[in-house]
């Protein structure tokens, strides 16, 4: 598929959120597939210009994904629509996609070459009128709107979100990157855990509060992201990475302090150092929490994000009779119901290992110099996460093997 991106209008020089209106439409172009994008500013540039399937979206407005998701897939001549009205994107293959060419190099405009089109619907968020400087002010709202996850956690919600937002909102207007960002967080990361590692509850608390700050920043690189049109695999496996090395190094140079502070007799003398056995102890089931986690996202789920974690998984038939899927069915599934004490733990604890809770948390218990009772529920968010990850994974691990043996084949996520 190809695209072309109608730009004869002032308009479409507007800036949204750190991109004009044409240069959102090429990226949304781009994510719906097209393998080509002509950027349209004077018509005699269509000439000589072909295509067999063609989509068309014209950058008079603010624009995303969700105009032409399905459009870009939708078979012979369609138009987007949103409330019964032309949205202003449509797709054509073969001789009506000559058709169409030919009348836009000829100066038509596309709302006039949409009789008789299939019409598609719209997606959320899909355009907005830019016009107006009370247009552009709503458009940059409605924007922002998608950087609400439904996988937000409550802590994210309330208390990252809000500040993140308007940071973001900044940042978007400046050419730093989301991978950027991550790298930047990493690089706090690491002078905060460096800071924590020391004897005094000063460095602790300047190396928490770092770490708190890098937590934020982490919020601003996937909101970027998701406003600018810059996510990739790789970008969200950047931060991936350095959100779970963060985890572990955090929870590591918080039990040197502990060692270096409260000293190896700070439980009677016995015999070792139970701040470095804990340090070990930590290391090993947070290292056992990832490994199922991402063993399940990548295998089962098809992602990069450990919020799309799933501990059970539905059989559902594939393409073809030898072929089945695996569909999430929980976020974290049992089989047999658990005492309520423990189904309360089960499903709460596992979040002290993720640095939302971890960095508000400690901050707050390393001003309390609270440190040790920071360091041990780490510890223990380790202990009760990674049991019920590694059950969930040997489960797993049994489904697929039994699919395997029936001469099924598993389709990837």
């Amino acid at each position: 598929m190809d695209a072309i991106v109608l730009a004869d209008d002032p308009l479409s020089r507007v800036r949204i959120a750190g991109l004009t209106a044409c240069e959102r439409a090429v990226r949304v172009a781009k994510r719906a597939g097209a393998e080509r994008v002509v950027v349209v500013e004077d018509r005699a540039q269509l000439a000589g210009f072909t295509s067999p399937h063609v989509l068309v979206i014209r950058a008079d407005q603010l624009v995303h994904t969700p105009l032409v998701k399905d459009l870009a897939v939708a078979d012979g001549f369609a138009i987007a629509v949103e409330d019964s009205t032309y949205a202003g994107a449509l797709v054509a293959r073969d001789a009506k996609a000559s058709e169409i060419i030919g009348k836009l190099r000829d100066g038509a405009k596309d709302a006039d070459l949409v009789a008789g089109a299939a019409r598609v619907a719209a997606g959320p968020i899909a355009r907005h009128a830019i016009a107006t400087p009370e247009e552009r002010r709503a458009a940059h709202k409605l924007l922002y709107k998608i950087l609400i996850k439904p996988q937000d956690n409550a802590i994210t919600r309330y208390l990252y979100r809000p500040v993140s937002f308007p940071l973001t909102q900044l940042l978007a207007w400046t050419p730093i990157t989301p991978n950027q960002i991550s790298l930047l967080v990493g690089i706090l990361v690491a002078i905060g855990c460096w800071l924590t590692a020391h004897e005094s509850f000063a460095y602790a608390i300047a190396g928490t509060s770092t770490v708190l700050f890098a937590s934020y920043l982490d919020c601003c690189d996937g909101e970027i992201a998701r406003v600018k049109l810059l996510s990739s695999k790789y970008g969200a496996w950047i931060d991936t990475i350095i959100d779970e090395l963060s985890s572990i190094g955090y929870m590591a140079a918080l039990g040197y302090h502990c060692h270096l502070h409260y000293g190896p007799t700070y439980f009677g003398d016995l015999g070792f150092d139970p701040w470095l056995a804990a340090i070990a102890f930590g290391v090993v089931t947070y290292g056992l929490a990832i490994y199922g986690i991402y063993y399940c996202i990548i295998v089962a789920v098809g992602s990069a994000n450990s919020q799309d974690y799933a501990g059970t998984f539905d059989v559902l038939p594939g393409a073809a009779p030898d072929r089945v899927r695996l569909v999430p069915k929980q976020a974290i599934g049992r089989s047999k119901p658990l005492p309520p004490w423990l189904d309360v733990l089960a499903t709460y604890l596992p979040y002290v290992v993720r640095r939302d809770f971890i960095s508000w948390g400690a901050t707050i218990l390393a001003i309390a110099h609270l440190t040790q009772v920071s360091f041990a529920i780490q510890v223990a968010g380790g202990l009760v996460t990674a049991p019920i990850v590694l059950i969930d994974h040997i489960k797993l691990r049994h489904l697929r093997a039994a699919l395997l043996r029936d001469g099924k084949t598993i389709e990837s996520p």
